[in-house]
């Protein structure tokens, strides 16, 4: 995480989630800590000796920037609205009812060795595989972290539908996603849509116009 990305997830738990300094602490410290144990898997005792704090401020403040990051939800993620049949976005008006697209993405992580065969991806980077679904206007409204780099696109996806506060599709929508996908009821293939494209009339009109 960079610096300016850093700043501004402090400046979001500050002002949305009401995340204040306690005592010595400042939010950038308990946050650094937070983020710290998040992204090197250690223990508590490590975060000790690193910030040079005793075990309970540590438990204390990750504790606290945990419950903040909670309350960012309702901010980050957001609900999806299906297209519409008077849609004036030349992008998604020949999908109505679709509430959006997914995909998943590789994040580089580090895992212990005896961890990285099932982190592994097929260029032969450690990473976890992201599955990120979002709405016609790009906001994120559901994300799932935490599988292997070398899981399957459609394995996440089925974990995510199955979930009891997972991924939801309602009757007669549908989500857009690549071919790296198995055909599954509530979603569209990038082919099946490159094959409504190319038999509207919109873009017809506008092939005709080149």
């Amino acid at each position: 995480m960079d610096r300016r990305t850093f700043a501004i997830l402090c400046h979001l738990l500050r002002t949305v989630s009401s995340l204040s300094s306690i005592e010595i602490v400042d939010v950038e410290e308990m946050v650094a800590m937070f983020l710290h144990v998040l992204a090197h898997d250690v223990k508590n005792r490590v975060i000790q000796r690193e910030f040079v704090r005793s075990g309970e401020t540590v438990s204390l403040h990750f504790n606290l920037v945990l419950l903040a990051v909670v309350r960012l939800y309702e901010e980050l993620i957001k609900r999806p609205v299906p297209v519409t049949n008077n849609c004036n976005d030349q992008r998604w008006k020949c999908f109505e009812n679709c509430l959006g697209a997914l995909d998943g993405t590789y994040i580089k992580v580090n895992v212990p060795a005896t961890d990285r065969p099932t982190f592994r991806t097929r260029k032969g980077k450690i990473a976890t595989n992201v599955l990120g679904v979002c709405d016609t206007k790009g906001d994120f409204v559901y994300v799932l972290a935490g599988w292997e780099g070398s899981a399957a696109d459609s394995r996440i996806l089925r974990d995510a539908l199955s979930r009891e506060n997972g991924l939801q599709v309602p009757k007669g929508y549908y989500y857009l996603y690549d071919g790296g996908y198995e055909n599954a009821e509530g979603f569209w293939s990038r082919i099946e849509a490159s094959d409504i494209i190319c038999k509207s009339d919109w873009w017809r009109k506008c092939t005709n116009k080149c």
